[in-house]
C-alpha cells in the first residue's frame, strides 16, 4: 500500500511538471510567436476553422474560431508575432473564385509605424465581405426587371433610346472610336502633367482663397466695374462716334508723319540738344527763376505813371561794399 501511494505521488508530480513546462514552453515560444485577432464581420460563408490568413498573399496564420452572433460573425484569428501588419489595418474576406477557398486578409502594412498587438480588435467598420453570387444575380434581376417592359421600358423609352442611339452611332463608328482614342490620350496627358495640374489648382485655390479675403474691395471693384460698363452703354453712341473719330485722327497722324519725317527727326533732334542745353544749364537756370520775380516787381515799381518816366536811383556803397548794388 505504501508503495502504491508513493507511486501515485509520483506521478502526479510528474504530470504537474509536464504542465508546469507546457506552460513555460507555451509562454516562451507560443506566445511570442504567435497574436490573437478578433475581427467582426457582416458574414463569414465559405470561411472556416483553419481557413488562412494572409498578407499581401502571404500566409501568415489561420482561423481559429468562427462565432456566429445575433447581428454578425465573430472570427477569431491566430496571426505569426513578426507579420508586419499595421495597428489599424483592415480586414477582408477574399474570395479567389467561384470554387477556391476563401480566406482572410489583412490589408495594411505598418510600414515602419505600430503594429497589430496581441488581443486587438478589429470592428465592423474596418472589415469588408465579398459580393455573393446569388446577389450578384439578384441585383441584376432587379437591374432586368427596372429596365423591362414593367419598368422603364413601360411605354417603348427605353427601346426609342436605343434606337436613337443606334441611328446616331450609324456610320461614326470611326469618329467615335476616334474620339475615345483622343480622350485616351488627354487622360495620359493629364496623368503625365499631374503634377503642374495640381501646382495650377493650388494656384486657383489660393487666388481664391485672396478673393474671400478681400471680399469688400473685390465687390466695390465690380460696382465700379459695373458703373463704368452702364456709362459706356448709355453713352456708346459717342463713344462710337469718339473712337471713329480718333480712329480718323490717328490715320491723319500717321500720315503727317510719314510725309515728314525727315522734319519731325530734325525737330526732335533740336530738342534734344535744346533739352541738354537746358540740363547743363540748369543752375543758372534755378537761379535765375529765383531772381526773376524780383526783378520784375523792381522794373514794374520804377514806372511812374504820372510823368510816364522810369525812375531809380543807385547805391554807389553797396558796389563799393562788394554787394550786388543796383537801382532802387
Amino acid at each position: 500500500m505504501w508503495t502504491r501511494l508513493r507511486t501515485t505521488r509520483i506521478i502526479t508530480v510528474l504530470v504537474v511538471a509536464a504542465v508546469v513546462t507546457a506552460g513555460a514552453l507555451w509562454w516562451v515560444f507560443g506566445a511570442s510567436g504567435e497574436k490573437t485577432v478578433t475581427a467582426y464581420f457582416d458574414r463569414a460563408v465559405g470561411v472556416y476553422v483553419g481557413s488562412d490568413v494572409k498578407v499581401l498573399g502571404v500566409r501568415v496564420g489561420e482561423v481559429v474560431e468562427v462565432t456566429p452572433e445575433p447581428s454578425r460573425v465573430r472570427l477569431t484569428l491566430s496571426v505569426e508575432a513578426d507579420a508586419p501588419v499595421a495597428r489599424d489595418t483592415r480586414a477582408l474576406i477574399v474570395s479567389p473564385s467561384v470554387v477556391a477557398d476563401r480566406y482572410v486578409q489583412l490589408s495594411d502594412l505598418a510600414r515602419g509605424g505600430p503594429r497589430l498587438l496581441d488581443g486587438a480588435v478589429i470592428p465592423r467598420s474596418r472589415t469588408a465581405v465579398p459580393v455573393e453570387l446569388d446577389e450578384l444575380y439578384e441585383s441584376l434581376d432587379d437591374l432586368a426587371t427596372a429596365l423591362g417592359p414593367d419598368g422603364a421600358n413601360a411605354d417603348g423609352a427605353l427601346s426609342d433610346l436605343l434606337d436613337t442611339g443606334a441611328d446616331v452611332l450609324d456610320g461614326n463608328g470611326q469618329s467615335f472610336a476616334e474620339t475615345v482614342r483622343n480622350f485616351g490620350d488627354l487622360t495620359r496627358t493629364l496623368a503625365d502633367s499631374d503634377d503642374d495640374l495640381f501646382s495650377t489648382v493650388e494656384s486657383l485655390a489660393t487666388f481664391t482663397a485672396m478673393l474671400a479675403g478681400n471680399d469688400k474691395q473685390v465687390r466695390e471693384a465690380t460696382e465700379q466695374l459695373s458703373n463704368v460698363a452702364d456709362i459706356l452703354a448709355t453713352d456708346k453712341e459717342e463713344l462710337s462716334a469718339a473712337l471713329a473719330t480718333l480712329g480718323k485722327a490717328l490715320a491723319d497722324v500717321q500720315d503727317f508723319v510719314a510725309e515728314h519725317r525727315e522734319a519731325l527727326k530734325a525737330g526732335v533732334d533740336d530738342l534734344a540738344d535744346l533739352t541738354q542745353l537746358v540740363v547743363d544749364r540748369r543752375a543758372s537756370l534755378a537761379e535765375a527763376l529765383d531772381v526773376a520775380p524780383v526783378a520784375a516787381e523792381n522794373a514794374y515799381n520804377t514806372f511812374d505813371p504820372r510823368s510816364g518816366t522810369l525812375q531809380g536811383r543807385i547805391n554807389p556803397l553797396e558796389y563799393a561794399a562788394g554787394g550786388s548794388g543796383g537801382a532802387r
